[in-house]
């Protein structure tokens, strides 16, 4: 028997707002003291009264614009009753029946190149629970995330693979990182992500039960666990066995999905209308200004880039993956303007070469890189007017990057223009010929592969500053003479 998983997934992502998302504390809880961002409202205090949080308002309808929602000028927000020691108020405000987003979908790539569209069904709003610690047999919760703004994205159940769940949750945190609206950052909490998983019989309509994979902080337990969930699945069923509907939690030092509970319906949450907060009414206008102040999205910045900027797609995508990235890289390419041979396709050369390789190497964000774009742009026209060759360039890129200084002046003050006299060459080449007998014996005797060591002896002896090719032009002249 063969089987096709079905997945929907559900991602909790964490608003950057400044304040909860129903009273006035700080929702900049991570590495602080425990408790210590609280307030009657957000501890479920009695007479406590919440007030909507506007930005986070502003913030899940442009999540629900950017994944292409329908946006409800009309919600509500409900109670969600359960009981759990991490949930002050022994309910969560969230939405139910009328949540602010509905529909919608992301694009994804999948690995044999082609792009598959992941629907989603709906966008709503909700706050965060507290946090437990359980230490020495003792179970202590520590309430400062308690009431911090969290969006759930659900989608339909179109995923069908470990590797498509990966890219869709991918996708989804560049998406919120391109708004600005969370820092998506898994291992902090503030992406959280829970699968719906279920195999269906080839050639079935009938879905088998759904196992729900709860708590997923990173894409290597997303991928790792459903791969995992699949297969155990799959030899239940092989075994006469039948899966059960449960909770699952992932254990990343077994690489195993572990029993948690059993799952109750929605039902069991007995939702009704949240009676401390009217109906949220939300005036055409304002949604469509959020919509006209989006910034260009990833899939069609690369687009553009693809069709103004003559990249490669993948050249393309490594620009445009970060936003950041994307703003410095079109910032050089505005620098430039129409300088002649200075194309966005050598700016992306140097930007996604030299910039990330030191970016990486010293651990800055690209916000404290010190490099002009005006000043990159003026470092590709030294090396197109063969005023300094590559590896000076690079040199010169790197002392650039730690100082902000202009290139020309680092060229002049270490003395790295380039030799491009024959006459200043001819000398050097004339003692690299008679200190290398046998490499030029050979050369004469027609082994141009031999050539390139010859060249590489002249940039020694040159300290890098001579013209490759004009060392190359010099070196036949002098030996074939």
């Amino acid at each position: 028997m063969t089987y096709q998983p079905i997945i929907g997934m559900e991602v909790h992502v964490e608003l950057n707002t400044h304040s909860k998302m129903f009273c006035a504390c700080s929702a900049d809880f991570f590495g602080v003291p425990p408790n210590t961002h609280v307030c009657p409202v957000c501890l479920g205090m009695p007479g406590a009264l919440p007030v909507i949080n506007r930005r986070a308002i502003e913030y899940t309808l442009m999540i629900g614009l950017a994944l292409n929602c329908q946006i409800r000028p009309h919600n509500v927000f409900a109670r969600k009753n359960y009981f759990y020691p991490d949930l002050p108020k022994g309910y969560q405000i969230s939405q139910y029946e009328l949540p602010l987003c509905l529909g919608g979908y992301v694009d994804i790539d999948t690995d044999d190149g082609q792009t598959k569209r992941i629907h989603v069904r709906r966008v709503h709003l909700e706050e965060d629970t507290g946090k437990l610690v359980h230490v020495n047999g003792a179970s202590l919760v520590d309430l400062n995330r308690a009431g911090v703004p969290l969006v759930e994205i659900v989608t339909e159940a179109d995923i069908h693979s470990a590797e498509e769940a990966y890219a869709y949750v991918t996708k989804l945190r560049q998406l919120v990182r391109y708004l600005g609206v969370s820092s998506g950052d898994m291992e902090k909490g503030a992406m959280r992500c829970e699968v719906n998983l279920s195999l269906k019989e080839t050639g079935s309509e009938k879905w088998g039960t759904k196992v729900e994979i709860k708590n997923l902080n990173s894409f290597r337990s997303v991928r790792n666990s459903i791969a995992y969930e699949i297969e155990r699945q799959k030899k239940v069923l092989a075994s006469g066995g039948v899966i059960e509907q449960v909770t699952m939690g992932w254990d990343e030092n077994r690489s195993v999905t572990v029993l948690q509970r059993t799952k109750e319906g929605d039902t069991g949450y007995r939702y009704f209308p949240e009676p401390d907060l009217p109906p949220l009414d939300l005036e055409p206008a304002w949604i469509e200004q959020i919509k006209a102040n989006l910034p260009e999205l990833p899939d069609a910045k690369l687009a553009r880039y693809l069709a103004d900027y003559g990249l490669s797609k993948k050249e393309a995508a490594i620009l445009s993956e970060d936003r950041a990235t994307a703003e410095y890289y079109e910032s050089v390419v505005v620098a430039a303007g129409d300088r002649p041979g200075v194309t966005p396709k050598l700016i992306s050369n140097w930007v996604s070469g030299e910039l990330f390789r030191l970016w990486g190497e010293r651990g800055v964000e690209l916000s404290q890189v010190k490099v002009k774009p005006e000043h990159l742009v003026a470092l590709i026209e030294l090396v197109n007017s063969n005023t300094i060759n590559q590896p000076a360039a690079k040199q010169t890129f790197g002392v650039m990057f730690d100082t902000g200084r202009p290139p020309l002046e680092i060229v002049e003050e270490l003395g790295l223009r380039q030799i491009s006299d024959a006459g200043q060459l001819v000398p050097v080449v004339q003692q690299v010929i008679a200190d290398n007998p046998e490499p030029a014996a050979q050369v004469r005797a027609g082994k141009e592969a031999t050539l390139k060591f010859l060249v590489g002896q002249v940039m020694k002896a040159t300290r890098g500053k001579a013209n490759p090719q004009l060392a190359e032009q010099v070196l036949r002249e002098q030996l074939m003479g």
